[in-house]
């Protein structure tokens, strides 16, 4: 089980790693749509192709980014069900959740966009519309993305097998957890409360 835990830092790593790279795609997306918008308004230009790149940037994000939101517990969860359950209740929920509908969809996933990207790269399809881009950047986004998403997964599902076997601290915090603006409210009000004690 230590090598499978080791195996889970080392994807856990990459993940943390494509999750920074997300960060520079989001600024790329922003400032790309900033100007494209202002050359538009300002001297009445446009480019398919800037509009494209948009669209390859936000989908990155997403696709690639699956994995990382999975990692850090970000993904949709009913909060107000599993608060109430425990945390090897949780757990077991997850490991199921995981291997019966998570791991398989992946795994269709990437099998139906490989050809697709395939295709387009040995083609050299391109976009149809005037000054469009390639179009294989895009479908490659898929298969990696699902790639991606199914490492983690099963990161994921070895820090829950350790958990349940009393290896490891639990994988994700539910009991009693915060989100980043819950916690943000929380240290708000209690600055304003002590400047209106101080005051």
């Amino acid at each position: 089980m230590n090598g499978l835990l080791k195996l889970s830092d080392g994807v856990d790593a990459v993940s943390h790693r494509i999750g920074q790279l997300i960060r520079w795609l989001v600024l790329a997306s922003v400032l790309i749509s900033a100007a494209n918008a202002i050359i538009r308004k300002a001297f009445n230009i446009s480019s398919n192709g800037f509009l494209e790149i948009q669209w390859y940037l936000f989908a990155g994000v997403f696709l690639l980014g699956a994995g990382f939101a999975f990692m850090n517990n970000v993904h949709v969860r009913i909060d107000f069900i599993s608060s109430k359950l425990s945390k090897r209740t949780n757990t077991l929920i997850d490991a199921v959740g995981i291997v019966v509908f998570l791991i398989p969809l992946c795994v269709i996933m990437i099998s139906l966009s490989w050809p697709f990207f395939v295709n387009a790269f040995q083609s050299g399809e391109m976009s149809q519309n005037a000054g469009g881009l390639i179009r294989w950047p895009a479908y490659l986004l898929m298969p990696v993305g699902f790639g991606l998403l199914l490492a983690q997964a099963l990161s994921e599902l070895i820090k829950r097998i350790a958990f349940l076997k009393g290896l490891r601290d639990e994988p994700m915090s539910i009991e009693g957890g915060m989100s980043d603006e819950e916690k943000l409210a929380e240290e708000l009000a209690a600055a304003a409360a002590k400047k209106l004690a101080g005051g």
